[in-house]
């Protein structure tokens, strides 16, 4: 006889995987739709010409171009200062008030929205330093916006390798750098690079921080300067669908778009788990 127990615990099993089949219905309805709508415009023209006749017609290769200038820059500021600032908290700081206060302002700062970002950015980077509507303003804004990221996913993989690694190492008389440097952060790196992917994936799909600081609704030639603005695959969506001359018949240029933003996201992240898997690999 099936006791009380069983039944409840059947019940909550039941619910968990009808949530799980709804949320993948609806993310393979918005896919699909998405595709249905924009695959037509996909080709290797779409990807590799410039935009012509008021962006009716051509491709996004300037927005592509663009988007990885800002992935780039971005990345080149918050992977650094994230990792140090997470080695800092885990193997070096001593004070555990000190630590709980940059660790509640780094969960803070997780929270705020993106458009915050941005208009931070538009005050500091662009009118403050004088940078103007640059790919160097955008980068330092989107690096802000992935720090928290990059630090709580190296921090979280610091924490999970043993305090017996330390502890030989530290007894076969190696220095405390030599100890994070040669085997924690090694042990450490399949987390670490996760936490990266995903910072990039978020910098490539973030419209707010670049609308006030980097994209520009079209420029005739690629950009050649970190001090010049470009165009950027969010962007490019936003203001075709919705400040363009001809929304209607550049609707499935707005789609097409949409594809090639996601499939780029879609294979950073699966970057990042080939990695994961084979550091883990190579670790064992």
């Amino acid at each position: 006889m099936k006791t009380k127990a069983y039944m409840t615990q059947a019940a909550g099993f039941f619910l968990i995987r009808t949530g799980t089949f709804i949320v993948i219905a609806f993310l393979l309805l918005m896919l699909g739709y998405i595709f249905y709508q924009g695959i037509s415009a996909v080709s290797i023209g779409f990807l590799t010409e410039m935009p012509r006749d008021e962006m009716t017609r051509g491709g996004i290769f300037p927005a592509i171009i663009g988007t990885f200038y800002l992935m780039l820059g971005s990345s080149l500021i918050s992977i650094p200062v994230g990792i140090i600032t997470a080695i800092y908290l885990t193997e070096y700081a001593k004070n555990r008030r000190i630590v709980k206060i940059i660790r509640l302002g780094i969960n803070n700062l997780a929270g705020v929205p993106s458009v915050v970002f941005g208009l931070f950015g538009l005050s500091l980077f662009v009118i403050f330093f004088g940078f103007g509507t640059s790919i160097l303003a955008g980068s330092l804004t989107l690096g802000l916006l992935n720090l928290p990221v990059i630090i709580r996913s190296t921090e979280e993989s610091l924490q999970v390798v043993p305090a017996t690694y330390r502890e030989a190492s530290l007894s076969l008389g190696a220095t405390k750098w030599q100890t994070i440097y040669k085997m924690i952060l090694p042990n450490a790196l399949p987390g670490i690079m996760t936490g990266v992917m995903l910072s990039l994936g978020r910098a490539a799909g973030e419209t707010a921080p670049i609308m006030f600081t980097a994209a520009a609704f079209y420029t005739p030639d690629l950009p050649v300067s970190m001090f010049n603005e470009v165009m950027a695959l969010p962007y490019h969506i936003y203001v075709m669908a919705t400040a363009g001359t001809h929304i209607q018949a550049t609707r499935h240029l707005q789609y097409g778009t949409a594809i090639v933003l996601i499939s780029l996201v879609l294979a950073l992240n699966m970057a990042g788990l080939i990695l994961r898997y084979r550091f883990r690999k190579h670790l064992k």
